[in-house]
C-alpha cells in the first residue's frame, strides 16, 4: 500500500475499498470522495496506467490482480495507455470541493488530466 492511512477500516476491507474505487474511477476517468481516500487512490491508478502503458502480458495479469473488471483492465491498455503515451507520470489531478453535509468531511474530486 502506498500510504500510511488506514482509513478506520481493517487491511483487508480497506484493500477492498481501494481497489473497487481504483476500478470505478478508471472506468468513470473521475470519482468524487474524501480527500484522504482521493491521496490515496491517486499512487494505485497512476501505477495501473503506468503498467498499461508498458503493455506486455506480465503487466496485463498484475493489472487484473489488482483491478476488480476484465473491462476496465482492456479500457486501460487500449484507450488510456495511448492517451498518456508522451506524458512520463502525473495522470490524476485532485481538486477540493469543500465540507461534506453532515459530518463535514473534506471532500475532493479526482479526475485523470
Amino acid at each position: 500500500m502506498p500510504g500510511t492511512r488506514k482509513l478506520g477500516r481493517p487491511t483487508d476491507i480497506r484493500r477492498a475499498m481501494l481497489r473497487q474505487q481504483v476500478t470505478d474511477f478508471l472506468d468513470l476517468g473521475r470519482l468524487e470522495t474524501t480527500v484522504t481516500r482521493c491521496k490515496e487512490i491517486a499512487p494505485l491508478a497512476e501505477k495501473m496506467i503506468t503498467l498499461g502503458k508498458k503493455g506486455s502480458l506480465a503487466n496485463r495479469r498484475l493489472a487484473l490482480s489488482f483491478i476488480t473488471r476484465e473491462d476496465v483492465v482492456t479500457k486501460v491498455f487500449s484507450d488510456t495507455a495511448k492517451t498518456y503515451a508522451e506524458r512520463s507520470g502525473g495522470y490524476t489531478r485532485i481538486t477540493r470541493t469543500g465540507p461534506r453535509r453532515g459530518d463535514a468531511a473534506e471532500m475532493a474530486v479526482i479526475e485523470l488530466v
